[in-house]
């Protein structure tokens, strides 16, 4: 084949950051460089319950997040993160805990150094800290804090609490020039100054420059991108990347998944966090089952065995290939916290659950484990192919309960002997 006809197979770019630390106890996470792509998520809780605080966390925790980021807006939230991480360790927990702070974080973290130590990872938004000359010198007492207790800060710039000040020097620069650019390319700039400036000046204070993560939030997908691909020019700190209030449902996860799936394939971006407004009665984990799946579905990690069907057609009138794949995905999530252990490698597997002739065959062969089911008019059988090749067939009623019990069966006889 010449090389006119050679498609390069596409991946994501390699990443170029500075790694950065976050520890709690001997639990180590590693972000930017060549570390995995690490998936964050935050409490809606009132931080000051520490046992629904700590339950919310180890669940979110549970589902794949590796950072948990927690408020701590009062006197009150910081006496409770201690007593949060002791629950937490209490039960098992290791996750790094992140403390959010606005406002009155330079208070916080001075008047109540239990809850400094405590958190791995502070939050400052540059926006937030004061205006005036109160703004240099509480950013500093912030900073100041996290050099003592060696602590990771990520500096988080988002556009719906941009320094003002900032901005409107900007703009009037702006206004003075015999050709002004345009009202959202001085947002942008002043957005990416905001987080340059404040991690040269947490340098200057005392923050190694592997302490420092940065992250410029935007809500809108072209606004992000354009934003993050100017900041990745500039710096070499590791970058965290989040669409900010993106909404709920389908809006969120479409618009978050856009956004951080450019980003990411171009190589920008070492910490995601998918802000999913809860839709009435929802887990809040599943803004983590989003953000897995987003890095899953590019290649950059494996987190549970993917589960191929199709989708349907007027071939497939029976819902049973519906049901079954399903049933298959939910078991296999629902097993994942113990399999991780006992069958390392799992994560990887492949499986398809396919509903007619069509293509039925051909993804069960490409799958690890795959079954076709009839479609409308076709025999009543269920071909089963076991690492491409046909291994048997399954007919009547008890077809889900049999597939079931082959994928645990090969589950233990290819990873069991991984252990």
């Amino acid at each position: 084949m010449s090389d006119d006809n050679f498609i390069e197979p596409a991946r994501p770019a390699p990443r170029r950051t500075r790694q950065a630390r976050v520890r709690w106890g001997d639990h180590v996470v590693t972000i930017g460089g060549d570390a995995p792509v690490r998936v964050q998520s935050m409490t809606n809780t009132d931080t000051v319950d520490v046992i629904e605080t700590a339950v919310q966390v180890k669940e979110l925790a549970r589902a794949g997040s590796e950072l948990v980021r927690i408020t701590v807006n009062t006197p009150e939230a910081a006496q409770a993160v201690p007593h949060i991480r002791e629950q937490l360790d209490r039960m098992g927990v290791d996750v790094p805990l992140v403390g959010d702070f606005h406002y009155n974080g330079h208070r916080l973290l001075t008047e109540f150094p239990a809850c400094a130590q405590t958190l791995s990872k502070y939050r400052i938004n540059p926006g937030n800290v004061g205006k005036g000359d109160k703004r240099d010198r509480q950013f500093a007492q912030m900073v100041e804090v996290a050099a003592q207790h060696d602590k990771v800060v990520r500096i988080g710039v988002n556009w719906g609490s941009l320094d003002q000040e900032l901005l409107a020097q900007l703009m009037d620069e702006n206004a003075k020039l015999a050709e002004p650019h345009e009202p959202q390319q001085i947002m942008y700039r002043a957005i990416v100054m905001s987080a340059l400036e404040s991690a040269k000046r947490a340098e200057e204070i005392g923050l190694r420059a592997d302490q420092i993560i940065l992250s410029c939030k935007m809500s809108g997908v072209q606004d992000l991108v354009s934003v993050y691909r100017a900041l990745a020019k500039r710096c070499d700190y590791a970058l965290h990347l989040g669409l900010t209030e993106a909404g709920m449902g389908t809006k969120g996860t479409v618009a978050s998944t856009a956004a951080l799936a450019l980003l990411l394939q171009e190589g920008i971006g070492d910490t995601i966090r998918v802000s999913l407004t809860p839709q009435p009665g929802e887990a809040r984990t599943q803004e983590v089952v989003v953000a897995l799946e987003i890095l899953q579905s590019l290649g950059l990690r494996s987190f549970n065995p993917s589960v191929t069907a199709c989708p349907g057609c007027g071939r497939t009138t029976s819902t049973t290939f519906q049901e079954l794949a399903k049933q298959i995905d939910d078991y296999l999530r629902a097993q994942m916290p113990v399999w991780k252990a006992k069958y390392p490698g799992v994560e990887t597997m492949k499986v398809a659950v396919m509903g007619c002739i069509v293509n039925g065959p051909g993804e069960s062969k490409h799958a690890d484990i795959g079954i076709s089911l009839p479609g409308t008019g076709e025999a009543p059988a269920a071909p089963v192919f076991i690492d491409g090749e046909k291994a048997l067939t399954l007919r009547g009623e008890g077809i889900a309960r049999e597939f079931q019990a082959l994928v645990e069966n090969y589950i233990e006889k290819r990873f069991g002997a991984a252990a």
